[in-house]
């Protein structure tokens, strides 16, 4: 297994790493970091960027040093830093050049490098190693890293290995294809060179912009560390996230499902916006995990493969399971007196004039009730979640599914489709035994336990157990604040789906307003996959690197894209980890020079070095020649 237990809270013990005066992993809290986008040589710009982080709480600040002379340079940000009295540890961020990891070790207090990048090939082509070829392609490696390797170890400086998704070399992508195992292998290959040399001031990563392809490879990788008596920190991010809403559902998502098992010792959470916006987030995540409640579940036998997903096979009960996409629910049971106006929130918007609805595109598939009945028409394709006392009073209409206890199920065990709303603790022998081999069962599944994620995966387990097929909507309540919730809910439900389990959601967010906890829900379901409502933009966060405000050109891509549902855009700002980023992108968007972008269709370059003036047009008329271009707004207005 990849974590200490399943079923319950436990972080897993690593070995302490030293950068500078703060300590990873061992007994100290998880910390949280965050990188610089300034020119590396603005050394002005870069230490008030810097002094901003810190201000915030960044424990660890990251600055690229794209060459030589930038990591020359790191040293008067470092002394400027130091001289007003910020010592926050600074890390070298290096790709392409060892010749400047080199130069950063002996300034700062800890060195990054990507083993895609640093000493390996990246041509994106094809290559049949023979076991020699390839045994000849590590020693070359290991004669290039080595030099880095004794250096830090001569001076304490400490290392992060972090492997890229998006830049796995050409030698790994042969032998082990875009896989989280090939993540893995990148980065052990590494490893194994710093362990020849005894040297082990070592953090790892395992960063990709899929959650799905994250979670697995750091699975993957805490699996074979624990097999292999290995228990090095690890450094947790979902890369090129994006901005505002989508970037922090989708961290928390990936970085929420591993601190759940217990895992991750250092956190950044990747957002195209400023640097300093990425620390709150950061924080309420770590926060959540600091006091965590140990307390154990009951565990039951595992059903799944945590390492590749798949999705659990369940019955269809009115439109929800079986193939189905995921269904959201929202809960307005607590509301005095239930009116139109409260479908507002939900995606539904009644047109007097026309008198008709008008759905979004992230309309909710049902509304929980409670003991409320509507007298006014729903829309057509809305479901209403009402208590069973109250349905039975009404009588029965038309979408209205009544909500029963375990005890009332156990008693009429309903011949038409109903939900019941359970407890994992209602999931005793005489419940699982009253619902085998009933196809009307929708079940509402929620917990009230301090780990809710983990006991709603035993729940699961002991469902599958059983033998059971019925589709599930998972049902949490939340009593945190608005942005509190966004990130908790993504943690909570994201390790759910990610694992194949659940075929909907509904959240009760008493302090939350409806359309928020609507879009957390389509947002959570869009970061595991499982369900796309809206286009997604795969946005690095900026760094010194970047060849142009990446903020502003994704403002401009979104504002001309964001009706094209399904479509996902990678916008890279530079050549680091744009092209292969573009194998999870439908069409990229990439710096290649001051004031020039290559534009991608997946990995294949499509047209080079087109100015940046044009190159958000030039961006729409690719889309427009593949066919995925639909009429937007804007168009519309003009006709």
């Amino acid at each position: 297994m990849y974590c200490n237990t399943l079923f319950g809270y436990s972080r897993l013990r690593t070995r302490e790493v030293m950068v500078g005066p703060v300590g990873f992993g061992g007994d100290n809290p998880i910390r949280i970091q965050s990188m610089t986008t300034t020119d590396t040589m603005d050394t002005t710009g870069t230490v008030a960027q810097s002094k901003r982080m810190i201000d915030v709480g960044c424990e660890l600040v990251r600055i690229t040093a794209p060459s030589k002379k930038d990591a020359e340079n790191l040293a008067a940000i470092r002394e400027a830093l130091h001289a007003d009295g910020y010592t926050a540890p600074l890390v070298a961020d290096i790709h392409f050049t060892p010749n400047a990891a080199e130069v950063a070790a002996g300034i700062v207090e800890k060195v990054r490098v990507n083993p895609g990048n640093y000493a390996d090939k990246k041509k994106f082509e094809e290559h049949d190693y023979s076991d020699e070829g390839y045994a000849a392609e590590l020693v070359r490696i290991e004669e290039r890293f080595t030099p880095l390797v004794l250096k830090c170890k001569e001076g304490g400086v400490a290392m992060r290995i972090g492997t890229n998704h998006g830049s796995l070399s050409d030698r790994i992508m042969s032998r082990y294809g875009d896989t989280p195992l090939g993540m893995v292998e990148s980065a052990l290959e590494f490893v194994r060179i710093c362990e020849k040399h005894d040297y082990r001031d070592l953090v790892i990563s395992m960063k990709a912009s899929n959650p799905q392809v994250m979670v697995q490879a750091y699975r993957l990788l805490c699996k074979e560390m624990l097999a292999t008596g290995r228990a090095y920190p690890l450094h947790l991010g979902v890369t090129e996230a994006g901005d505002g809403e989508d970037g922090r559902i989708k961290s928390a998502v990936g970085i929420g499902a591993l601190l759940e098992d217990g895992i991750g010792d250092t956190i950044r959470v990747s957002l195209t916006e400023e640097p300093e916006a990425e620390l709150p987030v950061a924080r309420m995540l770590a926060e959540r995990y600091t006091h965590r409640d140990p307390a154990p579940i009951a565990p039951v036998e595992v059903p799944i493969d945590p390492y590749s997903y798949t999705r659990r096979h369940t019955q269809t009960v009115m439109d929800c399971g079986g193939k189905h996409v995921p269904r959201v629910v929202l809960d307005v049971s607590d509301v005095d007196a239930l009116k139109p106006a409260h479908f507002f929130a939900g995606g539904y918007r009644y047109s007097v004039p026309l008198d008709k609805w008008n759905l979004d595109d992230m309309a909710c598939d049902a509304f929980y009730i409670g003991r409320h009945t509507p007298d006014f028409d729903i829309p057509g394709t809305l479901q209403l979640w009402q208590d069973f006392d109250t349905w039975q009073h009404v009588g029965p209409r038309e979408r209205v599914l009544p909500v029963l206890t375990p005890k009332q199920w156990i008693a009429d065990r309903p011949s038409t489709a109903h939900v019941l709303h359970a407890s994992t603790t209602d999931l005793t022998a005489e419940l699982l035994d009253a619902l085998q081999g009933n196809p009307n069962a929708l079940l509402a599944l929620s917990s009230d336990h301090p780990h809710t994620m983990a006991d709603l995966r035993a729940g699961m387990f002991k469902l599958m157990g059983a033998g059971l097929e019925l589709p599930v909507v998972f049902w949490n309540r939340y009593t945190e604040d608005e942005d509190h919730f966004q990130l908790y809910a993504a943690a909570d439900f994201g390790a759910l789906l990610l694992d194949g389990l659940g075929d909907g959601l509904m959240a009760t967010a008493p302090n939350v307003p409806l359309q928020r906890v609507n879009h957390t829900l389509f947002g959570v379901l869009q970061a595991t996959r499982m369900r796309i409502s809206r286009t997604e933009y795969i946005s690095c966060p900026s760094c010194g690197r970047t060849l142009f405000d990446l903020q502003e050109t994704t403002a401009r891509i979104r504002e001309r894209t964001d009706h094209l549902k399904g479509i996902k855009i990678g916008i890279m700002g530079c050549i680091v980890n744009g092209p292969g980023e573009m194998a999870d992108a439908d069409y990229g968007y990439v710096g290649t020079g001051p004031g020039k972008i290559t534009l991608y269709k997946e990995k294949e370059v499509v047209r080079r070095n087109v100015p940046e003036d044009d190159a958000v047009d030039a961006l729409i008329d690719l889309i427009r020649e593949h066919g995925d271009w639909v009429t937007a707004p804007w168009e519309a207005e003009t006709v």
